[in-house]
């Protein structure tokens, strides 16, 4: 059956029950203090490094018009909704919410008419955040901001899908509350790295939104790493793009790659490893570059703590056959006349790539994916890293739509899925063109860097 089939079984299996909807909305949690008249400046800063912890300007703000004004659009199964503005504007954006109606809002998910918000907003993750960092943020946002009277595009839910209050049920199910929420750091409070990561990754960085598995309800199978290995194994595709598994997993995963490798990738959305794409790249030059160097090796620490997910995986090995071949110039291979004329001056022969400009393809987590839709959508749409604070250079790779066809696209990805010990599953022409629904928007420049 299809998700939008379970969504809309959702909410229309609820309609029945919407005299339990003032009780259930209703948070009995103690509300953080309140918001002092003239704020320090410093809290104001604390709360904006807050606000890059929780990735808040990749989903409302939008290139080209001012931050945190909102109308990023969310492409679900029943329809799209854009993000809100939350400036201080009173009237278009959050000016008028008081620091309790915010901290609802984060946390619980419940807008400051009682209504429930879309769980595109991670409130699930969000609830883990510490009064702290709550009370640092509402500062941040109402002082730190400027107010923007700009207005998002309209949601295109159809009704009666569009109904908020069926919500109250699935927040209810699947969101913990921040009163009874498991404190993730109680198991590792001998290690104060760890715990400070776990923090990051499961609270305000909300990083299983993506990279967890979803449920027949589109609720995370796992909100943290005590619900189970499911947790951060691989999601479902992001606007095309298919989050990989963030645990040890060797194939698919991060078994090879250092903390350094990580906590670098986070800062330049780079390294010797791979490079940034899709949704991961704004996360990165909205979020995770504007992190301190000791909060990215938390984080990085915290993954590697994590262990694999999948312990059948079997470890990757380097072939060198395909190289010894090419490099003697037998190219007889489906694809691999292609991938010389076509990739092979940026990615080499050997699949290694060129460390920090072009990813390697040998070994490749994103390569050996069961599903091969981000490595055949870099084909199809390219794609663009920008510049980053510490790694000022752009890098682009180019879109190959229109000058290659369905079926050779379809023998290069194939060729690089099954070089170099990769021996992942072959890609058919059939593939690509169902993938071409979902293709993303070729020019994914995200602009100069933000100044955060």
């Amino acid at each position: 059956m299809s998700k939008r089939f379970f969504l809309s079984a959702l909410a229309l299996s609820t309609f029945g029950a919407g005299a339990f909807y003032i009780s259930l909305s209703t948070p009995s949690h103690a509300e953080v203090e309140s918001t002092p008249v003239q704020p320090d400046p410093s809290l104001i800063e604390e709360g904006r490094y807050v606000a890059a912890a929780s990735d808040c300007s990749a989903c409302h703000t939008v290139h080209g018009k001012e931050e945190y004004t909102g109308g990023m659009p969310f492409a679900l199964p029943m329809g799209t909704i854009h993000s809100t503005n939350i400036t201080p504007d009173r009237e278009h954006g959050i000016g008028n919410y008081s620091e309790a109606d915010f901290a609802r809002a984060i946390r619980y998910g419940i807008r400051k008419d009682g209504s429930t918000l879309y769980p595109a907003m991670p409130y699930p993750s969000y609830a883990r955040m510490t009064d702290k960092d709550m009370h640092a943020l509402y500062v941040y946002f109402h002082y730190g901001v400027k107010a923007s009277s700009e207005q998002p595009p309209r949601n295109t839910i159809p009704w009666p899908l569009s109904m908020r209050w069926p919500l109250v049920f699935w927040r209810t199910i699947f969101s913990p509350s921040p009163a009874k929420v498991l404190d993730t750091t109680k198991p590792l409070v001998d290690d104060p790295v760890l715990a400070r990561g776990a923090y990051l990754v499961e609270g305000p960085g909300h990083c299983g939104a993506c990279h967890s598995p979803r449920g027949l309800a589109m609720q995370e199978k796992a909100l943290t790493a005590q619900d189970g290995d499911a947790y951060l194994s691989g999601g479902a595709a992001v606007d095309g793009w298919i989050p990989p598994s963030l645990r040890a997993d060797d194939r698919t995963g991060l078994a090879r790659w250092s903390e350094d490798d990580i906590a670098t990738f986070l800062a330049t959305g780079r390294n010797k490893k791979g490079s940034a794409f899709g949704s991961m790249t704004p996360a990165i030059m909205h979020g995770t570059q504007n992190l301190s160097p000791e909060d990215l090796h938390a984080i990085a620490h915290y993954l590697h703590h994590l262990g694999p997910s999948r312990l059948a995986e079997k470890p990757w090995v380097y072939d060198p056959k395909v190289a010894n071949d090419l490099k003697q110039g037998h190219a007889t291979a489906r694809g691999a006349m292609l991938y010389i004329n076509n990739c092979a001056a940026c990615h080499k022969t050997d699949g290694s790539g060129y460390p920090d400009v072009f990813p390697p393809l040998a070994g490749n987590p994103v390569v050996m994916t069961k599903d091969p839709a981000s490595l055949v959508h870099i084909v199809q749409s390219g794609a663009t890293l920008p510049a980053m604070h510490k790694a000022p250079s752009a890098l682009t790779m180019p879109s190959f739509e229109g000058h290659l066809s369905d079926q050779e696209i379809a023998d290069v990805v194939t060729f690089i899925r099954q070089s170099w010990g990769n021996d992942a599953a072959p890609v058919s022409r059939r593939d690509v063109e169902k993938l071409k629904k979902t293709m993303p928007p070729r020019n994914l420049s995200e602009g100069p860097i933000p100044q955060n």
